[in-house]
C-alpha cells in the first residue's frame, strides 16, 4: 500500500508540476498578457488556496478518511482541468483554476497518511524518498509542459493535468475496494507516559516560522527561472529550460541514493542552508555554466535542508497529530510562497531577472539565524574549540 501511495503522490505532484516553469509564456499564449506583475498575482492566488485548502481537508479527514475524501476531491478537480482546456475567457480562468486547486490540494493528506501506516524509524528514508518523488515529479511536469509548450500547445497542458487526477481517483478507489489492503490501520506508537507525548512549547511555530522563511526563498527563484535562463542561453527551446529548471530534481534523486547508502541521517542543517547561499550566487552570476553549478549546489542543499525540517516535525508529533502539525507548518510555508508570489512579478519588473536570487540569498541567510536561535544551537568548530582550550592551559605572560 505504500508504494502505491508514493506512486499516487508521483502522480499528483507531475500533474501539479506541469504548467509551474511556463506560465508566463502560458499566459502569453493564451491570454496575450506579459506584465509579470499578473503572473506573480497568479502564483499568489495558487498559494493562498493551497493554505487554505490543506488545514481545510486537514480537518476534514479528522471525520473522513483520507482516501474516500480523494475520491470526491480529484474527480471535480479532474472536470474543473477540462474546462480549464476549453475556455478562453481570462477571468473565467482564475476563477475554475483557483478552485481547481482547492480540491486539487487534498492530495497533500496522503503525505502524513503514509507516515502513519509506518513505524517512526522509518520515518527519515520515507520522508526523503516522498521528498524525491516532489523532485522526480517536478522533472517529469516540466518535461512534459515543456514539451507540450513547444510541440503541440500550451493549452493541452491541462488534459494532462485532468488525466493525473481522474489517475488519483482511480488508485484510491482501487486501494478501498481491494481486499489486499488494511486502508484503517495505523501503526500505533510505543507507549510513553503523556508528558513526553505533549508537544514542546511553541514548537509547530517556531518550525513553520523558519520553513516559511525558506520556502519563500526558495520560491521566489522560480516563476521566472526559465525566462532567465533563455535570456542568458544560446538554446531556444522550452524543453531544455525545463531541464535546467529540473536539475534539483536529478540532484535529489543522487541525494536520496548516497544517504540510504551510507545510512546518513542527512546532514546539519546549518551547514545545507549556507551550501544554499553558495548555490544561489552561483545561478547569481549570468554565465550556462555556473548557473547549471548553481543548480546543482543548490538542489542538494534545499533537498537536505527540507527533508531534515520534516524529520524535525514527525520525530516529535504523534500519529493521530500528523495531518494536522503538517497542515499547520504547511500553512506557514503556504504564505512564505504567498509572499514571494505577490513580490516576485514587481521586483523583476522593477530590479530585473537577477533579483530573485539576490533576495532569495538573503533569504536563506535569515533561515539560517532563526534556526540558531529559535532552537538555539550551538554552532562550534572542533579545531578551533580544542586550539582556545589549549590557549587556557598556557602560563600567563
Amino acid at each position: 500500500m505504500k508504494k502505491l501511495l508514493i506512486i499516487m503522490t508521483l502522480v499528483a505532484v507531475v500533474s501539479d508540476y506541469l504548467l509551474h516553469p511556463f506560465y508566463p509564456q502560458f499566459f502569453e499564449a493564451r491570454f496575450g498578457i506579459t506584465d509579470p506583475k499578473h503572473v506573480g498575482y497568479y502564483f499568489g492566488a495558487i498559494c493562498f488556496m493551497v493554505m487554505i485548502a490543506f488545514p481545510f481537508w486537514a480537518y476534514v479527514s479528522k471525520k473522513v478518511a483520507e482516501l474516500n475524501i480523494l475520491i470526491y476531491t480529484q474527480f471535480i478537480a479532474g472536470l474543473l482541468a477540462l474546462y480549464c482546456f476549453w475556455t478562453t475567457s481570462y477571468v473565467n480562468f482564475w476563477t475554475v483554476s483557483l478552485i481547481m486547486i482547492l480540491f486539487k490540494g487534498s492530495y497533500l493528506l496522503v503525505y502524513p497518511y503514509i507516515l502513519k501506516i509506518i513505524t517512526k524509524e522509518e520515518h527519515p528514508s520515507t520522508i526523503g524518498l516522498l521528498s524525491v518523488v516532489v523532485h522526480l515529479g517536478g522533472i517529469l511536469g516540466a518535461v512534459i509542459g515543456g514539451l507540450t509548450v513547444d510541440l503541440i500547445d500550451a493549452s493541452n497542458i491541462f488534459l494532462f493535468m485532468a488525466l493525473g487526477d481522474f489517475i488519483q481517483m482511480g488508485m484510491s478507489s482501487y486501494l478501498l475496494k481491494s481486499k489486499r489492503y488494511n486502508t484503517n490501520i495505523i501503526v500505533e506508537e510505543t507507549k510513553t507516559d503523556t508528558d513526553q507525548k505533549l508537544m514542546p512549547k511553541g514548537f509547530i511555530l517556531k518550525v513553520g516560522l523558519i520553513t516559511m522563511i525558506l520556502y519563500f526563498s526558495d520560491f521566489l527563484i522560480r516563476p521566472f527561472f526559465s525566462r532567465y535562463w533563455e535570456n542568458i542561453s544560446v538554446f531556444d527551446s522550452k524543453l531544455i529550460s525545463g531541464l535546467i529548471y529540473a536539475i534539483p530534481g536529478f540532484v535529489a534523486l543522487i541525494a536520496l541514493w548516497l544517504n540510504n547508502r551510507n545510512q546518513s541521517k542527512g546532514q546539519r542543517i546549518v551547514s545545507v542552508l549556507l551550501l544554499g547561499v553558495i548555490g544561489l550566487i552561483f545561478q547569481g552570476i549570468p554565465t550556462e555554466a555556473t548557473v547549471i553549478i548553481g543548480r546543482i549546489i543548490y538542489g542538494w542543499a534545499i533537498f537536505q535542508g527540507v527533508v531534515q525540517f520534516d524529520v524535525l516535525l514527525f520525530e516529535v508529533s504523534t500519529p493521530e497529530s500528523y495531518a494536522l502539525d503538517y497542515s499547520k507548518v504547511h500553512f506557514c510555508q503556504s504564505f512564505g510562497v504567498l509572499i514571494a508570489s505577490f513580490s516576485v512579478g514587481i521586483l523583476v519588473e522593477n530590479q530585473g531577472l537577477k533579483i530573485p536570487f539576490l533576495i532569495a540569498i538573503i533569504g536563506f541567510l535569515l533561515t539560517t539565524l532563526a534556526y540558531i536561535l529559535l532552537f538555539k544551537v550551538k554552532i562550534t568548530i572542533p579545531k578551533t574549540r580544542k586550539y582556545l582550550l589549549s590557549l587556557k592551559k598556557l602560563p600567563n605572560n
